[in-house]
């Protein structure tokens, strides 16, 4: 199979690797598309990402494909089926898994079958992936697909954050991340949502997907906020991945309120000034979504797409196929992708 593979020091490139083998709790997923993450896989290109550094790897993690083959003991997938987050778990030549997606051919585990053949959640050879990797109904298209990944792990950070109905949220980012927050944010009852960003043609999206207020980022924003919430805010996020921005939100968290990072910076450490913050105040890091709590959304996005008032399609701007993908990634790298880029196989 065809596989995007990035070397040490981000050379990418397409190449010839092993077809996945499947275990009994298995099934062979022949893949459809896959997202761009801006985030993880560009600071896997660049040697950035935490805790990561096995290269050669595969690359891709918002992946949507279909069964061509099931393992004897697997139960919830069939031939045929529509699937999320197929992965390449293993080694394949040398090449280690970076998740994969951006492959013609990955895995998908059944968690029940699993069980059967004795593995779990504390056993070497049980991936957390099982839980989320969920069939995808009719009504949602291959490309459009892709978003739930991002829409799953959203949500469940905003459960962890513990957003409530009618409170103040300020969103640095109006990217496809910063615009699932500002969505799920309207969505779920916020009182005030205010939005950021450093690009203005971002800020018209942030509106249309349910922000009140929309600001150009930089000199003078910060006061613009504090007087549109003049008590401060109740929840400020980092959408982004820019750890100045934690220091920036300390002028707007309220009393009790809390500054949610979400992006995932390259540089694992700052300096931090509390000089302009309210006496109490928390900072709160989801930078590691759980794959469980993500299927736990998996009804309330799907639900939400269903009735048309979440629309995968506003979150997506580009659509490539997987012989352009170096390209995609070229522009990605440049920064000429309003908001998701997505890969299609054929």
């Amino acid at each position: 199979m065809k596989s995007l593979v990035v070397e040490k020091g981000g050379a990418l490139s397409v190449r010839d690797l092993p077809m996945p083998k499947i275990g009994e709790h298995q099934a062979l997923v022949k893949m459809l598309s896959c997202g761009v993450c801006a985030g993880t896989d560009m600071k896997i290109v660049h040697g950035q990402f935490k805790n990561f550094g096995t290269y050669p790897c595969t690359l891709g993690h918002e992946a949507v494909g279909r069964v061509i083959e099931t393992g004897a003991k697997v139960k919830k997938f069939k031939i045929g089926d529509r699937v999320m987050l197929p992965y390449v778990e293993e080694t394949l030549d040398g090449v280690f898994p970076g998740w994969g997606g951006f492959s013609e051919y990955a895995v998908v585990g059944d968690f029940e079958a699993a069980a059967l053949c004795g593995l779990g959640c504390e056993t070497p050879g049980f991936n957390e992936g099982y839980y989320a990797q969920t069939i995808v109904p009719d009504y949602v298209s291959d490309t459009d697909a892709v978003m739930i990944v991002t829409f799953r792990e959203v949500l469940s950070a905003i459960k962890r954050f513990g957003f409530k109905e009618n409170e103040t949220v300020v969103i640095y980012g109006c990217g496809p991340v910063g615009l699932c927050f500002i969505k799920f944010a309207s969505l779920l009852g916020a009182g005030k949502i205010i939005a950021l960003d450093i690009v203005e043609d971002k800020l018209a999206d942030a509106a249309r997907l349910g922000a009140d207020h929309v600001l150009l980022s930089g000199a003078g924003s910060t006061e613009k906020v504090r007087e549109l919430c003049p008590g401060g805010a109740d929840h400020v996020v980092d959408a982004v991945g820019i750890n100045s921005l934690i220091n920036e939100a300390m002028k707007l968290v309220k009393y009790n309120g809390q500054i949610c990072v979400y992006g995932i910076a390259p540089q694992l450490g700052m300096e931090l000034d509390w000089s302009q913050a309210p006496y109490n105040w928390n900072v709160h890091f989801v930078q590691w979504p759980s794959k469980y709590e993500e299927y736990l959304m998996d009804n309330t996005v799907l639900n939400w797409i269903k009735t048309g008032v979440l629309v995968p399609s506003d979150f997506i701007s580009d659509i490539l196929p997987f012989d352009r993908i170096l390209e995609g990634f070229e522009k990605t790298e440049n920064k000429q992708v309003a908001k998701k880029m997505v890969i299609t196989f054929d």
